[in-house]
């Protein structure tokens, strides 16, 4: 089972990373733009680091004061849950 976690989560992190790499190239190119609230979703189904580490490699969404403390509140909620379940 831990296996399938492990893989789940590699996975949406790098779909979190090549979102937010994928959005700059469009910014970039003045085209059609992957919605916010579709890189906050992939960030809440777990690849809240995976768009932070896109967010600060890519140097996209780092003046929008959502992104820089949502991403990182979402990243922390899930970690806490995460350890919270992990010690039941």
């Amino acid at each position: 089972m831990a296996y399938f976690i492990a893989a789940y989560l590699i996975c949406i992190n790098l779909a979190g990373l090549a979102s937010m790499w994928l959005d700059k190239r469009k910014a970039i190119r003045h085209q059609w733009r992957i919605p916010e609230a579709t890189l906050f979703f992939i960030a809440l189904l777990g690849g809240g680091l995976g768009s932070i580490v896109g967010m600060q490699l890519f140097r996209h969404k780092t003046r929008h004061w959502y992104f820089v403390w949502g991403m990182p509140a979402i990243f922390f909620t899930e970690l806490a849950l995460a350890i919270r379940f992990m010690l039941k």
